[in-house]
């Protein structure tokens, strides 16, 4: 029996770049959709900027009719306004989704990281070689906000796909190995790695 096609949104918020990527989960095999960005720096209204993600979370969520939102959860820095200002952005998006009746769950940047690429503090270069891999795709987005959104979405589904991990963790296997080598992480995820 034919499943039907699952779509993720994922987001990456934010006040002056806000990226979102869309993946589907079609009979175990995945897809890259969409990713983009929406640029906001040059509005300098932050309610005006906030207005902008809601319809644009709207345009995404009627277009591709997705079961779950993912949002990636802000990291604490230090400027208090900004901080402020990114919380406001990811609570319109959550407002959004649950305006279509849709759960947003939230995952830590580290914990986004871990699913993609088996390292938790691994570069937005590596999480995008990893996406490439695993979706089969070329381009290279000029803003990695949008690599960063679909790695979000993907991080979504392997949690759902385990349920038992921690939230965002991907399974790794375990090795003998104390430290876990790329090429370890690689052969033992080959599921996750399409070749060409």
């Amino acid at each position: 029996m034919q499943q039907k096609q699952q779509v993720i949104l994922g987001i990456d918020p934010g006040t002056l770049v806000m990226g979102y990527g869309l993946i589907a989960v079609n009979n175990g095999k995945l897809s890259l959709l969409e990713m983009g960005v929406l640029q906001l720096s040059k509005y300098k209204n932050h309610p005006e900027r906030l207005s902008l993600i809601f319809k644009k979370m709207e345009m995404l969520i009627r277009t591709h009719k997705p079961v779950a939102v993912a949002i990636e959860a802000p990291f604490f820095g230090k400027n208090v306004q900004s901080m402020l200002k990114l919380g406001r952005a990811q609570g319109v998006a959550i407002a959004a989704a649950m305006m279509h009746d849709l759960e947003a769950i939230e995952y830590a940047p580290r914990k986004i990281k871990q699913s993609i690429t088996g390292k938790g503090a691994a570069s937005k270069e590596q999480v995008w070689g990893m996406l490439q891999r695993i979706l089969d795709f070329e381009e290279r987005p000029e803003f990695m906000d949008a690599t960063d959104a679909v790695a979000v979405a993907l991080c979504h589904h392997y949690q759902m796909r385990n349920p038992m991990l921690n939230a965002g963790e991907a399974p790794i296997k375990k090795t003998t190995a104390k430290k876990q080598t790329w090429n370890t992480f690689l052969a033992l995820n080959k599921d996750r790695i399409k070749l060409k």
